[in-house]
């Protein structure tokens, strides 16, 4: 589908990722800096926005996980900006040599960073993935066109607006970072037909957007279709360690991807952890789906089905099941999670690493909560997304995994024979 705003936006993008590929650390940390102070500054003028998005959300009817994803406060705009620092303060991935060889024909080849090019960001309802999305690429030296939801419009607006005028001021090439203007869905369609323009694309939002994306895009696609998060309370647990753990998981903030699903339980410390454990997930409002062999145990919870076992609730609602061990709770989670985040709570370190080794996931936990699964818990900063795929990138996609290589060759006059 050709659209003739779409190919000169596509265009400018990629010219403008040519030009960033020159510009120092120096000069992308100041802009980085400038850009954090702005967000501070134009708060108000933010959250105003941001207003208006939930207003509508609310004649929608959006579900209270979704608003509160998309609400934004000053302490919310602030946290913003404190990502941007952060990601100044990291080190510039943009032209690391990854490895030298000396080959015995005197060629000297170096595996250098080099940024991916242009990268489209197709995203929904947190706003603040706006400007993580567009600190990540400047610092990695990466365009970034940007295409939100239409429930944060308003707010995705305002801190593009506040973003690129201050960058632009700050030497960063006119169309490193861009933003459609335009919620009809047409655009993303003629967005997804730039090959060889725009060089990848990372959907961020519900399993049905990245489907679509991944269907429709000729373009290089990195995804994450859903969080089916597993915490496997082993036999062997600290209880006490275990509860703490699991209702972190799943309470802290129940509207997100690294948030805990389903809840595995060994059959012989059932009787003693799941009372307690339930209790206390009720009283804080979750709602629970369990199998019969738990149900036996708490009552008047209602019976989970087959369904449940696979669905990313991303609200207060769990699934529990009783297994018969770490065998068994490897195998649930490889028949029904999505490879994104599951925990084990042990004492045993052969379960452990049985646990570790068995569960095919992008990132798996030996005592400890699953929220952590985050770009900036990890150090990066903060994150463009969280990828299950395995190829280039798997888990926290920080600066690093924005980068691709180029052999670099040193000759003085060698020819092939």
């Amino acid at each position: 589908m050709k659209n003739k705003i779409i190919d000169a936006l596509a265009a400018k993008s990629k010219n403008a990722s040519r030009k960033l590929a020159l510009v120092d650390t120096g000069a992308k940390d100041r802009a980085l800096c400038a850009m954090a102070g702005a967000l501070k500054k134009n708060a108000a003028y933010i959250i105003r926005e941001n207003k208006k998005d939930l207003i509508l959300a609310g004649k929608k009817g959006l579900s209270k996980a979704l608003i509160d994803r998309l609400t934004l406060n000053k302490d919310r705009v602030f946290a913003m900006a404190d990502s941007l620092l952060q990601i100044a303060r990291l080190k510039d991935p943009v032209g690391e040599v990854i490895e030298t060889t000396k080959r015995p024909n005197g060629l000297l080849i170096k595996k250098v960073r080099v940024p991916i090019g242009s990268i489209l960001i197709i995203y929904e309802s947190r706003p603040n993935v706006t400007s993580d999305c567009i600190g990540l690429c400047l610092k990695s030296s990466n365009a970034v066109i940007l295409r939100g939801g239409s429930e944060a419009f308003n707010s995705n607006m305002a801190i593009f607006d506040t973003l690129n005028k201050v960058a632009v001021k700050n030497k960063i090439p006119d169309g490193a970072i861009s933003i459609i203007k335009n919620t009809d869905r047409k655009m993303v369609d003629a967005l997804l037909t730039q090959e060889g323009v725009i060089d990848l694309v990372i959907p961020r939002g519900g399993e049905s957007l990245i489907r679509e994306v991944s269907k429709k895009s000729l373009i290089p696609v990195i995804r994450h279709y859903k969080g089916v998060c597993h915490t496997y309370v082993d036999a062997s647990a600290d209880l006490a360690m275990a509860e703490d753990i699991c209702f972190n998981a799943k309470v802290q903030r129940p509207g997100v991807c690294n948030a805990m699903e389903t809840m595995l339980v060994d059959r012989r410390i059932a009787g003693k952890f799941l009372p307690s454990m339930i209790e206390r997930f009720v009283a804080a409002g979750v709602e629970i789906r369990s199998s019969a062999e738990a149900r036996a145990i708490v009552k008047g919870v209602k019976a989970a089905t087959e369904e449940d076992w696979y669905t990313e609730y991303l609200g207060l609602v769990l699934s529990v099941k009783i297994v018969g061990g770490v065998d068994e709770a490897i195998a649930h989670i490889m028949k029904y999670g999505s490879y994104h985040s599951d925990a084990i709570v042990t004492k045993d370190k052969k379960n452990a690493e049985k646990f570790l080794r068995g569960v095919d996931s992008a990132c798996v936990y030996v005592n400890a909560s699953t929220r952590f699964t985050d770009g900036g818990q990890f150090g990066k900063g903060a994150e463009m997304g969280i990828s299950t795929d395995k190829i280039h990138a798997r888990g926290p996609m920080g600066l690093e995994e924005l980068t691709s290589y180029k052999y670099i060759v040193y000759g003085n006059g060698q020819i092939r024979k």
